[in-house]
């Protein structure tokens, strides 16, 4: 009996030891296992006579049963002791002021485009969208460019594998010819057509990627045909969205002579910078023209009767001039310190 008390007197010892899990198993197998103290003790009944095995069996199994409780006991105290420990190491201290979530925001580019839109709408225009993936009709013929000319090359534009016809389009001019049929539709035999005044934001693609160019980019175009639109309205347009778009009545605009094949006459639109270190310089930020007959005829449109002026900027190359950006590429690397200026 007293071998007995003993036994369970170290066991309390030794599981109140135990640091964790690990170790109080340890001790219980000093007791509880298939060579532990308790379990040589019921072996050892077989040795006695079987009038003093039953009450020899019963202090025995009462020992076992005192030395389960104090295991289950510590067991308990431990996960308790883990948990306070998890508890402490998590807590949370609901005095604090809540962290929020960020404050999200447009895209310089979105912003220029809204301001673009936002701009054009207030003299008139709508705005216009079409396919970005493209026919070769709506893309080049349809806009007077030869089977010849180098923008056809693979080299300057995505193709779509198995169908030499189709591609990703290379500029927003494919809607000016799909807005003109489509308008001409509406008023064929009328005596008199409403005029067409659009613009046309949307990504286009072409072959080229360096600190100024991009594969993908924005490009803004507009459209005015009429029975009475003239080269002049188109500078008076321009100059007047420039300053405007820019909020200055100090900028610089001039038209160059060029050539495109979807105009005729051609020029390209430049802007003298007034400060700055590009102060004195003229930087080219467009192209425009009056639409070419050929243009007006896929259209649907009588070229004897109307005509009609284009115009196309970059607007990625005016969210760079807007907000002082050197390099195009920073647009599309989502880095969020770039992008946080312009919450």
């Amino acid at each position: 009996m007293n071998d007995l008390d003993s036994l369970v007197s170290q066991a309390h010892t030794e599981f109140a030891a135990a640091a964790d899990a690990n170790a109080l198993d340890v001790a219980k197998s000093r007791y509880l296992g298939k060579s532990g103290a308790i379990t040589v003790q019921l072996k050892s009944l077989g040795q006695l006579a079987p009038e003093e095995r039953k009450a020899a069996g019963a202090l025995i199994n009462a020992a076992k049963s005192k030395i389960e409780q104090a295991l289950e006991a510590r067991r308990e105290a431990i996960r308790d002791a883990q948990l306070a420990e998890q508890l402490a190491a998590e807590s949370l201290d609901v005095t604090l002021p809540g962290r929020g979530n960020g404050k999200g925001g447009l895209h310089p580019v979105s912003r220029t485009i809204e301001r673009i839109e936002a701009l054009f709408r207030s003299i008139g225009f709508e705005v216009a969208d079409g396919p970005e993936i493209e026919t070769d009709f709506f893309n080049f013929t349809a806009l007077n460019t030869p089977e010849n000319h180098p923008a056809r090359s693979m080299h300057d534009t995505f193709y779509l594998e198995g169908d030499a016809d189709v591609l990703l389009r290379t500029h927003t001019s494919p809607v000016q010819i799909r807005t003109m049929q489509a308008h001409a539709a509406r008023h064929a035999g009328a005596d008199h057509m409403p005029e067409i005044r659009i613009i046309v934001p949307g990504r286009v693609f072409r072959v080229d990627s360096d600190a100024t160019h991009s594969p993908m980019f924005h490009q803004m175009e507009g459209l005015w045909v009429g029975e009475h639109v003239s080269f002049a309205d188109l500078k008076g347009v321009i100059a007047d969205f420039l300053r405007k778009f820019f909020e200055t009545d100090d900028l610089q605009v001039r038209f160059r002579p060029s050539f495109f094949p979807f105009t005729e006459p051609s020029a390209e639109i430049d802007v003298g910078f007034m400060h700055g270190d590009m102060k004195g310089h003229w930087l080219e930020i467009g192209g425009c023209g009056m639409v070419h007959p050929n243009v007006l005829r896929h259209g649907g449109i009588d070229p004897e009767k109307y005509t009609g002026f284009a115009f196309g900027m970059g607007s990625d190359r005016l969210t760079m001039l807007r907000y002082g950006i050197n390099d195009l590429r920073l647009f599309f690397e989502n880095d969020l310190r770039f992008l946080s200026q312009f919450r």
